[in-house]
């Protein structure tokens, strides 16, 4: 090793909570690995992001897009990236929903141990001599459950193998992972235009799919903690939880697509409880491989049966949907302007920091000989029966496309609002307004009832009137004080003229202050007491009211009946609504009356 490095100060290692910490003797790697950004976690935990920012920022990467406009690693392309072909490949690992380590009986969640370091450790998962491991069948069902809702094939017989390295997150000097025989290979992944498929790709057709290679289980690694200038702190609880591994197939031709890809592989694994939690809250982590090649040309490499590749390098440990896509577009311009120059690209292993505009190289690109991969002599083959994957199918949630379509085939919903309120706080917004369509039919006692109707109107108040209240008063679905029976009890007395669309908005309003306690008064208590209900206008008032109006306003009428602007009409109708007796004016009656004064 290089005599420029120094000799760092005594690394502390705490394998236990409740016993004193060792120092072990001092160690020149420690300083190596991290001045190169390797398995150091910053002591600072990281910000959460919500997915409905992540829906929030893909809205406005759209609308960006559309509009032309570039953020600055955008402006900042090789203006020669045309004239090349991106090719990108993903590797997603995430946790799994399980009780239990993979190995051991440990547990692998926090709540027995209030979060506290090494205190959810066994003796195997610690490596201490003379332990084995002893699989955790539990922990097949969420990945199972992972495999069916990507359309993988289950592979009745599966293997372990060890993945050797050497570093202080792993215990054994080695990972147990599924390199050589998979359980589960074959998957493929669907996405469409409203799944944020970049134009180019989708090349005039309605979706694309994606190949998935394979699906392993495997190990987590223990967590590390840097505290400057010198110290590690190393925790095992992390150690040993099940994760499993998806890879895609070298299919994927677009930033843009390779977050698409994540985000509805994540939102496929959320559906079926699948994943502890999603990128959003750490649960999962994405590497991408990136190559490019001239257009029209073939390269010389081949992974999973794609050939004609360029050389790829690795992208490790991406956490967010952004990172996916600068990381991609800042590679693919480094390796233009590589190759450009005359220069060869390197298999490498590089990073990614957020806010940066170039990835970093890591360390040289390992392969099937430096893991040394072996067959685990300790574990036997996993056998999976056909009756447990044909149950596992059998009573799969539904997944998020086909939630998708029975929204906007069962509630008329347009494509982008059944896929808004599908996605939104864990679906729990779409059963909301399942609920409170069914509460509506029921109060309007009508067998004969349009469905999709009454669910098309439901779901505009969710999203657009409900949803607007919790935006503006910035508080989250949970905390949502509006029950369904209100909700329904507001729309059902609009749908019977019984109280205008505005006073129903109010009532809306009201109920939303209200805190949910006993005093809370009923949506009809709030119409007496405020004496909101209709009283409409006779025919002879109707015509008075639009009269005065159109008089006071002859300009306007003028451009209604010579000059064909319809769409004025509805200002007249806004007039009379605000200038006539609350309750007493309803907008389709005016909107009659008023084209039939203007001829229109």
């Amino acid at each position: 090793m290089s005599s420029k490095i120094r000799r760092c100060a005594p690394a502390t290692l705490s394998l236990f909570s409740n016993t004193s910490a060792r120092t072990p003797r001092a160690c020149i790697v420690s300083q190596w690995l991290r001045s190169r950004g390797l398995t150091t976690v910053d002591s600072t935990p990281s910000q959460s992001v919500p997915l409905r920012k992540h829906l929030k920022d893909e809205a406005k990467r759209k609308k960006a897009e559309a509009k032309g406009s570039h953020n600055d690693i955008k402006a900042k392309t090789n203006p020669h990236s045309d004239e090349w072909k991106l090719t990108v490949g993903v590797e997603i690992h995430t946790e799994l929903n399980t009780a239990c380590k993979l190995f051991s009986t440990a547990p692998a969640t926090a709540a027995d141990s209030n979060g506290l370091p090494n205190t959810r450790v066994a003796l195997f998962d610690a490596a201490l001599p003379g332990t084995q491991p002893q699989f955790q069948r539990a922990t097949l069902l969420p990945a199972l459950r992972a495999a069916i809702a990507l359309g993988c094939d289950v592979q009745r017989k599966s293997g372990w193998d060890r993945k050797h390295y050497f570093h202080w997150d792993q215990p054994n000097g080695y990972q147990i992972t599924q390199y050589y025989e998979p359980f589960a290979k074959n998957g493929s992944i669907v996405l469409s235009a409203e799944d944020g498929v970049s134009k180019t790709d989708l090349s005039g057709t309605q979706s694309i799919s994606i190949g998935i290679k394979q699906i392993q289980m495997e190990q987590d690694t223990a967590k590390t903690t840097h505290y400057a200038p010198s110290s590690y702190h190393v925790d095992l609880n992390r150690a040993g939880h099940p994760l499993i591994e998806i890879i895609t197939l070298p299919q994927i031709h677009s930033p843009q697509t390779a977050a698409a890809v994540v985000r509805k592989i994540q939102a496929q694994l959320k559906s079926v409880d699948a994943c502890v939690t999603g990128m959003e809250l750490g649960g999962l982590r994405a590497d991408v491989n990136v190559s490019v090649r001239p257009r029209g040309s073939s390269g010389n490499y081949s992974y999973g049966g794609v050939s004609g590749l360029g050389q790829r390098t690795e992208i490790k440990n991406l956490s967010s949907f952004a990172a996916i896509e600068n990381a991609i577009m800042a590679e693919r311009d480094r390796q233009i302007d590589v190759l450009e120059a005359g220069g060869v690209i390197e298999g490498e292993t590089r990073g990614w920091t957020l806010g940066a505009t170039e990835t970093t190289r890591l360390r040289g690109k390992e392969g099937e000989v430096d893991y040394r991969y072996m067959p685990d002599a300790d574990l036997p083959p996993l056998i999976i029966g056909s009756d447990l994957v044909d149950h596992l199918r059998s009573t799969l949630p539904e997944l998020p496309d086909a939630t998708v379509l029975r929204a906007q085939q069962d509630y008329g919903l347009s494509a982008k609002d059944a896929k808004t309120i599908a996605t939104l706080d864990d679906g729990e917004r779409l059963d909301f307004m399942e609920e409170t369509v069914e509460l509506v039919l029921d109060n309007l006692g009508d067998d004969q009832a349009d469905k999709t109707k009454i669910g098309k109107l439901v779901g505009n108040w969710v999203l657009h009137e409900l949803g607007g209240l919790l935006a503006t008063s910035n508080i989250a679905w949970a905390d949502v004080t509006v029950s369904e029976t209100e909700l329904a009890d507001i729309i059902t007395n609009v749908q019977l003229k019984r109280i205008t669309s505005r006073t129903a908005k109010q009532l809306l309003a009201t109920l939303h202050e209200l805190p949910p306690d006993e005093s809370r008064p009923s949506v009809e208590q709030l119409i007496d007491d405020g004496s909101l209900r209709l009283r409409p206008l006779s025919g002879e008032g109707y015509t008075a009211l639009a009269e005065d109006i159109i008089a006071e306003n002859p300009e306007m009428a003028k451009a209604v009946k010579d000059k064909g602007q319809k769409g004025k009409v509805m200002w007249f109708v806004g007039q009379m609504v605000r200038k006539g007796h609350e309750g007493t004016v309803e907008p389709e009656k005016a909107r009659e009356v008023v084209e039939r004064l203007l001829g229109s």
